[in-house]
């Protein structure tokens, strides 16, 4: 690995807008060090890296594990003598429920793997970051985050309060050169869409301004520009990319 590439680290990147953003960050140089959550989805990764000509290694992490995010720590450190300049906290689940209806299972483990795994991920590569005085965290949050949806109260509250750790993080690390932003997606076609049939595409275009829905490509580039030393002077800020669905 040359020394001059930076490292970005980017959990959750084994399909979607996870892998999206590792193409994108790939071509803009970076080192790329992606997560999955099981041997599986980490093979899967490190064959996407080889098709595509892509520096960088594939680990398997559990989010909601501390012991799993202390190895992985030690593993980067071990395989490249330095930890991410980028943080890119994507990984996630849904588990979608009307809140009357809705379990403590789809509630807490939503929770645990939504917004509890930010404080053990960012804080673990955090401390690196501060001892460089440079680095960048990104955090993909979610349109409804702004919105509300109906069935996700659960997955509403890990999105919203992402967006208000991002905003609290950026002024505790601001005057150490880190950045801390979310990135807002409204529908993207990724494999959850992919299930909708068109009826269901058609009906929910209908509510986007642009008539579409987007790319994991069209997050991928937003979170490259807030990678990127053009971004340096913005911090705790939400981008959001969703066509006009919901405008700030």
């Amino acid at each position: 690995m040359s020394e001059e590439k930076k490292i970005a680290l980017i959990t959750g990147a084994t399909r979607g807008i996870g892998l999206a953003i590792a193409k994108q960050l790939a071509k803009d140089g970076y080192v790329i060090l992606g997560t999955g959550t099981n041997d599986n989805s980490r093979n899967t990764l490190k064959k996407e890296f080889e098709n595509n000509n892509i520096d960088g290694k594939s680990y398997v992490l559990d989010i909601k594990s501390q012991e799993s995010v202390d190895q992985l720590f030690n593993d980067i450190n071990d395989d490249y003598s330095n930890t991410p300049d980028v943080l890119v906290n994507n990984a996630g689940i849904t588990n979608d429920s009307l809140f009357i209806r809705m379990n403590d299972s789809q509630w807490f483990d939503t929770i645990e793997t939504n917004i509890n795994s930010l404080y053990r991920i960012s804080k673990v590569f955090l401390k690196s970051m501060i001892k460089k005085r440079k680095g960048r965290i990104i955090c993909i949050s979610s349109v409804v985050a702004s919105t509300g949806n109906a069935g996700q109260s659960n997955y509403v509250t890990t999105k919203a309060g992402m967006i208000g750790f991002c905003k609290s993080l950026a002024k505790e690390v601001a005057t150490r050169g880190i950045t801390v932003n979310c990135v807002s997606p409204g529908f993207i076609e990724t494999d959850m869409t992919n299930k909708l049939n068109e009826s269901q595409k058609e009906q929910i275009a209908k509510n986007i301004p642009m008539i579409k829905m987007g790319t994991p490509e069209d997050i991928a580039y937003a979170v490259a520009f807030l990678a990127s030393d053009k971004a340096s002077y913005i911090t705790g800020e939400t981008i959001n990319v969703n066509g006009g669905l919901f405008m700030q």
